[in-house]
């Protein structure tokens, strides 16, 4: 066993679990912190409680993927330092700073994996902050964690496979799926034809479950525009166009994503270098050969630098471990290290058709009306932020945040942010990469105020 300070894994997903394992197995222990109360991640999110349901029933298809990550992370309970239900909301110098249950500690680190997720990108509409109103993930957890629907009479709208996906396990609940709104245009689908060159069993999968959605007779529309959520005091419909005409459609709730946004804060604390990549839409932590940052000792892996799904993120959980068994000398597997460099580079190729098949939604900040609000924990509207361009002459993200408010709010833009730079550059002239971003700051996420006195440093 190493008696250098051991290595600090942040996520406990498919890449948090994976990468675990490689070290482990490298003779390393590991210190592994993770939200949620279990692990698995957002994909593999394990329930609350026992509701009766089996695993099949949780991950159809992905099931048998689940059981060997829960099974495999389970090996590791001895040999890992394992914290569950803890956050960890800065990273700086080797040394992170971490609220478990109520209490701060800080932890240091040789070596530092961020294998921090994604989250639902969401832009924006009319009646988005109704109750009833869901991103795909909340939806999600609703289903996979507590057992429960959103509603029962439920739309789902937005783009990106996760879209399909979502509202095909709500069907399978029994819940009442009225309708799937997607974005992204009937004639963008030929980017599934590229997609079914590299992944036949990927794209297949998502046509089995529009098919299967039909069959129970929900209706599926794409190249959908001008989406208005409506009711009072709670969602009662949905309004969108769809070819020059418009329609409506009564629910009780509405479960909506535009694709995912990379979690990139602890990334940007910790000093890595980013770049705007044009796919995301979004600026990204630079990722080298193995997972490594431009910072040494950091590793990415998984959807946190960059949206690549559960598959790429266990192989790229594993390659970012091997890559830091490789920096400290260690003994480590070249030849499987190679092996995962290629299987990767091949989910990636993936992940660029697949984007070609579901477009970001141009016409959204175009359309959106002054009066709807971007950034609900400040409330700023539309036509505020519009305004303060013209007036102030802005051009770049942080000084309409000194401006306006937007993003200074508890979510510290993780929300607003992409909608505030889509509606920054439109006003503006500008394309989008050249406004900036928002510059991280700690916290990553609110913390409890009981943290304050209760500070400890971690042995």
């Amino acid at each position: 066993m190493s008696s250098r300070v051991q290595p600090l894994i942040v996520g406990a997903g498919p890449a948090g679990v994976r990468a675990a394992e490689t070290l482990v197995k490298a003779g390393l222990k590991p210190c592994v912190v993770d939200e949620a109360p279990a692990c698995g991640g957002q994909i593999y999110r394990q329930r609350l409680v026992d509701d009766g349901r089996s695993v099949e029933a949780l991950y159809g298809s992905e099931a048998s993927k689940a059981g060997r990550l829960y099974a495999a992370f389970a090996a590791l309970s001895d040999q890992i330092d394992y914290r569950p239900e803890a956050l960890v909301w800065n990273v700086s110098d080797g040394t992170a700073d971490i609220a478990v249950r109520g209490e701060h500690r800080r932890v240091p680190y040789d070596g530092l994996i961020l294998a921090t997720g994604a989250t639902d990108r969401v832009l924006p509409i009319p009646g988005w902050t109704l109750p009833g109103v869901f991103t795909l993930g909340g939806a999600q957890i609703a289903l996979k964690a507590q057992g429960c629907a959103i509603g029962e009479k439920v739309v789902f709208v937005g783009s990106g496979p996760l879209l399909y996906l979502v509202a095909w396990q709500y069907a399978c609940a029994g819940v009442e799926v009225l309708a799937v709104l997607d974005a992204a245009p009937r004639a963008a689908r030929v980017g599934l034809i590229r997609a079914a060159l590299l992944a036949p069993d990927i794209v297949a999968r998502g046509l089995r479950f529009a098919l299967a959605l039909r069959l129970r007779g929900t209706r599926l529309w794409s190249g959908i525009s001008d989406v208005r959520i409506e009711g009072e005091g709670r969602v009662s419909a949905i309004s969108w166009d769809h070819r020059g005409e418009r329609h409506q459609l009564p629910c009780d709730a509405v479960g909506y994503g535009l694709g995912l946004r990379s979690e990139t804060q602890l990334a940007d604390l910790a000093g890595c270098m980013m770049h705007f990549e044009a796919r995301d839409r979004a600026f990204l932590p630079i990722r080298e050969i193995g997972g490594r940052s431009s910072v040494p000792g950091v590793y990415l892996a998984g959807d946190g630098a960059g949206i690549a799904g559960a598959d790429a993120a266990e192989l790229g959980g594993e390659r970012a471990a091997l890559a830091l068994l490789e920096d400290r000398g260690l003994a480590y597997d070249e030849a499987r290290a190679r092996n995962l460099d290629r299987r990767l580079s091949r989910i990636f190729r993936l992940r660029d058709a697949l984007e070609a098949a579901f477009p970001f939604p141009a016409w959204w900040a175009q359309r959106i009306e002054d009066q709807t609000l971007v950034c609900r924990c400040e409330e700023i509207d539309a036509g505020t932020m519009r305004s303060a361009v013209r007036d102030f002459q802005l051009t770049e993200l942080n000084r309409m945040k000194a401006v306006t408010r937007v993003g200074m709010g508890r979510c510290q833009g993780r929300i607003c942010a992409a909608a505030a730079a889509e509606l920054l550059a439109l006003e503006a002239g500008r394309d989008v990469d050249a406004v900036g971003r928002f510059r991280s700051q700690a916290p990553v996420k609110p913390l409890p105020l009981t943290l304050g006195p209760s500070c400890e440093a971690a042995e």
